[in-house]
């Protein structure tokens, strides 16, 4: 596996990752959020995030995360590739190489908020809506050795 910067040309192949991930993940997520995520994350999130791939050794694209400063903003998995290690050297690569020390869970996906918590993330704080006002509540994290 090899992490690199995302460029435009991903930009569908990553919304293919970002669609299969969240179908296997986040059950509480409707029809119509996911076709309004699809639109706001290729045309709005992708062009304005440092986003970087994980591809495997035929250049398919298997992960992806995307950073905003100290924020974490994306960590999407291919569901073929979870629980292989993919998601941790994303993370990790983030962390070490990009300085992250922020993340929002949403509450309503304990894997990913289990994963966060394995990785040494604690939460501060808690919102009942999502960053699109919808009522997914959010879990804030950080990563526990910064104050």
């Amino acid at each position: 596996m090899i992490i690199k910067p995302a460029i435009a040309s991903n930009y569908d192949e990553i919304i293919q990752v970002w669609e299969s991930s969240v179908r296997a993940t986040h059950d509480f997520i409707t029809e119509q959020n996911i076709q309004d995520l699809k639109i706001a994350i290729k045309e709005q999130y992708l062009p304005n995030l440092a986003v970087f791939v994980a591809v495997d050794e035929t250049q398919k694209i298997i992960g992806f995360i995307g950073t905003d400063e100290n924020r974490l903003e994306m960590l999407f998995i291919a569901p073929n590739n979870r629980g292989k290690g993919t998601g941790k050297k994303l993370l990790q690569y983030a962390i070490d190489q990009l300085g992250i020390t922020e993340v929002d869970v949403n509450e309503q996906n304990p894997q990913a908020v289990g994963f966060y918590q394995h990785m040494g993330f604690i939460q501060y704080a808690r919102s009942e809506i999502d960053g699109e006002g919808n009522p997914f509540p959010i879990l804030h994290m950080k990563l526990s050795t910064i104050e």
